[in-house]
């Protein structure tokens, strides 16, 4: 029997607005608790292996050897290429430009990268995990940017070990004040020059560490991974195509089918949320509106608790337009802080060099993570000319025959020489952290709207001098390492990429303790709507450093058991 829905007339005991990394685990512990779940998609339905069809592919199958066509970038992806992992064998898991227009401020760009399918950008993602440490969580109470975060560590630990046992977490225990460990399977291997870059840094840099990344890939299985239909990486580094073997973490490979096997689960895709439907007399969430993705036909659906997972963007903008009477600015805004305190990663430093020697050493396979630094200043100090600090990833490479097409050559010895590998290069790319501020901000349009009738996102967010002298510095340190590690020929600058192409928005539905200036509880519940929660990026206070999924993934198992517990004692 299929999962899929068009029109129902049930009331749900759960909604789950959106199918991405936050939508699954929604789903996925609501229904593993006995409770009748609607899983809201408004893409398409993308079925785990089938669907995954550019997958396996050689480049020279493809039209351009895995470039776009020029006139369909032009015409639907001049945005959407920009993402490190946009393709011709991904662009079908991307977003069309032109359907999904947005505005901006003048002095902004904005890259908003979508993934509007089932299973979202969990298709699409880094897979990078990392917890975030108290140092994180007390940042904005130290500094008085933002507002404190209502939780801290030890408040998500059992949370995360809960996510990462099942989402499978490679990495080793570095026993990290700023980067608290996981629940790991083994990591990934670092190459013969990376471990010598590494001893040189540590040595030579005390209180800075070069760590293997950890990431959301099955390098040896458990019994419940296997169980789950999943299977050992194979290093093919054709992640983004989608993996059949269900390798890295994503909804179709982990939480939807555990979701699926409970059946509790309906799925209603190609509906487009509209808005909430509030009930002035209760106080309460009673449904969804949705547009048909297709014909733009309309219909509602109900339940007895709401679930936001539509992404940051995504969300505020349904919760902006979800007004009333009692919420004429957008739904659970009495705060007047909704769409507010939008946060990005900083990613606008690169620091690179050669590597002498190790010319007979190679690497097997294409491993799915690199190395990572972290934040090195995550203590405060007010000598330095910014706020907060920065990580780096990275790792290292040996040319091959490619970097060499354009060199000039003929004959018998120019075929050798592109036969061998050529010089072991190394380079990191810094992550910063971006203020929480009033001003940087998303709202609705007062006259635009899409194709369903939705009223356009626009946006007023820039990178401030702060994040502007933390990649100056970044720069300049990363620098100093690589050429104290031995590097030559090392060159560092920084960029001017706009917020948004991190894939990390965070901000603008923000937790906090006092309902005057934030959207959320402790527990990413609204102040103002109990049984209305949010728990994607947008319920973050900062940014933090680290990539922030495996936190959407903690939050949102701890706020789901939060939600049946407060329904079981009839308070929702």
């Amino acid at each position: 029997m299929s999962i899929y829905i068009k029109e129902s007339k049930k009331v749900y005991d759960a909604i789950v607005i959106g199918s991405g990394i936050t939508g699954g685990w929604a789903a996925k512990e609501f229904t593993e608790r006995g409770l009748k779940t609607l899983m809201i998609e408004r893409g398409r339905v993308v079925e785990h292996q089938k669907d995954y069809i550019g997958e396996g592919k050689a480049p020279w199958e493809t039209p351009y050897r895995t470039h776009v066509d020029k006139n369909l970038i032009h015409d639907q992806h001049q945005i959407q290429q920009q993402c490190y992992a946009f393709n011709d064998l991904t662009k079908h898991f991307f977003g069309n430009d032109r359907d999904l227009p947005y505005s901006t401020e003048k002095d902004t760009t904005f890259s908003w990268i979508r993934a509007n399918q089932l299973g979202g950008k969990s298709l699409l993602w880094h897979r990078q995990s990392y917890r975030l440490s108290d140092h994180d969580f007390n940042a904005n109470k130290l500094d008085g940017y933002g507002n404190d975060w209502p939780i801290r560590h030890d408040d998500l630990a059992n949370w995360y070990s809960h996510v990462e046992r099942h989402a499978g977490i490679s990495g080793a225990a570095d026993n990290l004040e700023q980067l608290p460990n996981s629940e790991f399977i083994p990591p990934f291997e670092m190459m013969a020059p990376e471990k010598a870059i590494k001893a040189a840094i540590e040595k030579q840099f005390p209180g800075r560490s070069m760590i293997m990344g950890r990431t959301a890939h099955l390098t040896k299985p458990e019994p419940h991974h296997l169980a789950q239909g999943r299977g050992p990486c194979m290093a093919r580094s054709e992640c983004h195509r989608g993996c059949s073997f269900g390798a890295y973490f994503s909804t179709q490979s982990s939480t939807l089918p555990a979701a699926v096997a409970t059946g509790n689960l309906e799925v209603a895709p190609n509906s487009v949320v509209h808005s909430l439907i509030y009930d002035d007399k209760t106080g309460r969430v009673s449904g969804v509106r949705v547009i048909d993705n297709d014909d733009l036909s309309e219909r509602e659906y109900f339940a007895k608790v709401v679930f936001l997972c539509a992404s940051t963007l995504g969300t505020t903008q349904i919760m902006l337009n979800s007004k009333s009477t009692h919420f004429p600015n957008g739904i659970a805004n009495s705060s007047g802080v909704l769409g507010h305190y939008l946060m990005d990663h900083n990613y606008n430093a690169k620091v690179s060099g050669d590597i002498e020697g190790f010319e007979e050493d190679y690497f097997s396979g294409r491993r799915p993570t690199g190395i990572y630094i972290p934040n090195f200043y995550y203590k405060p100090d007010k000598s330095r000319p910014f706020l907060r600090g920065f990580a780096f990833s990275g790792g290292a490479y040996r040319e091959n025959w490619v970097g060499q097409q354009h060199e000039d050559g003929i004959g018998a010895d120019f075929k050798q020489r592109i036969r061998n590998g050529g010089k072991w290069k190394f380079g990191i790319s810094a992550q910063g952290e971006m203020l929480p501020r009033y001003e940087n901000q998303v709202s609705l349009h007062p006259t635009l709207k899409d194709k369903w009738g939705i009223p356009q996102l626009h946006f007023d967010v820039n990178y401030t001098d702060n994040e502007k002298a933390m990649m100056e510095a970044a720069a300049v340190e990363g620098e100093k390492m690589l050429k104290a590690a031995g590097l030559t020929n090392v060159k560092s600058n920084t960029t001017d990429r706009p917020p948004g192409i991190a894939i990390h928005e965070v901000g603008t539905a923000r937790m906090g303790r006092d309902p005057k200036d934030s959207i959320l509880n402790g527990f990413n519940q609204c102040h103002d709507v109990k049984n209305l929660f949010v728990t994607d990026g947008a319920s973050f206070c900062s940014s933090a450093v680290q990539n922030p999924s495996l936190t959407f993934m903690a939050i949102t198992a701890r706020a789901v058991d939060y939600a049946v517990k407060e329904m079981q004692a009839k308070r929702i």
